[in-house]
């Protein structure tokens, strides 16, 4: 599974990065984020005939949802079910994102100890989790974009910390996930696990186990 995560890239550099133009706007909502925790913000990339990114509520709510508390619980979402559950079997088809991150956080087991660690890309890159999103309409108030990270079998590096890992796109797959036309049958075969030669992971500080806390120092190896 996937329950905190990192970006602690600039605008500037997420722009460059996904090759796309961002609005004044978004230059002053993006901020380093050291603890990402659910229901939070999440910088989100989509595509509606144009890349665009911007920001969604982690925890998918489905539209049909009558309490928008469901999308606390729909953090992520099993590669393996996506066609047949409810909540996911449309947005597979048609609302798919890239959640943006540079890094996520998982809790190996020592003991009787939980140690985080924190799981990078080798080259220390942003890059996209494979993502679903949807829109709920409250009866009264504004509509709120909400999103989750898919998930899949855990590579080699990290078996021994956890079965799932999330599902990242390498960056030449990530217009096939983002392309509306493509096939069903295409976008399944791109969530399996991500190569573990490129990536690496290193154990922190204990204070990442609080959501609340988002500073520097969640990142420093220890």
């Amino acid at each position: 599974m996937c329950g905190r995560f990192t970006l602690t890239a600039e605008a500037k550099e997420l722009a460059k990065r996904f090759g796309i133009e961002v609005s004044a706007s978004f230059y002053k909502t993006v901020a380093p984020r050291y603890n990402i925790a659910p229901t939070q913000p999440v910088v989100v990339l989509a595509d509606d005939g144009k890349r665009y990114l911007t920001q969604m509520r982690w925890g998918l709510i489905p539209s049909w949802a009558k309490d928008p508390a469901i999308g606390n619980r729909m953090i992520n979402a099993r590669a393996e079910t996506l066609t047949t559950r409810p909540a996911f079997r449309v947005a597979i088809r048609k609302r798919r994102c890239l959640i943006v991150a540079d890094g996520f956080y998982e809790w190996k087991k020592t003991g009787n100890v939980k140690q985080p660690i924190r799981i990078v890309l080798k080259k220390r890159e942003p890059f996209g989790f494979a993502g679903l999103w949807e829109t709920w309409i409250p009866p009264e108030g504004k509509e709120i974009k909400s999103c989750a990270i898919i998930t899949t079998d855990a590579n080699e590096l990290l078996k021994d910390v956890h079965d799932r890992m999330p599902v990242i796109l390498p960056r030449d797959k990530e217009t096939l996930w983002l392309d509306p036309n493509a096939e069903l049958s295409h976008l399944l075969r791109l969530l399996k696990p991500y190569d573990s030669a490129a990536m690496e992971y290193y154990p922190v500080s204990r204070a990442v186990n609080s959501p609340s806390h988002n500073a520097a120092d969640c990142i420093v190896p220890i």
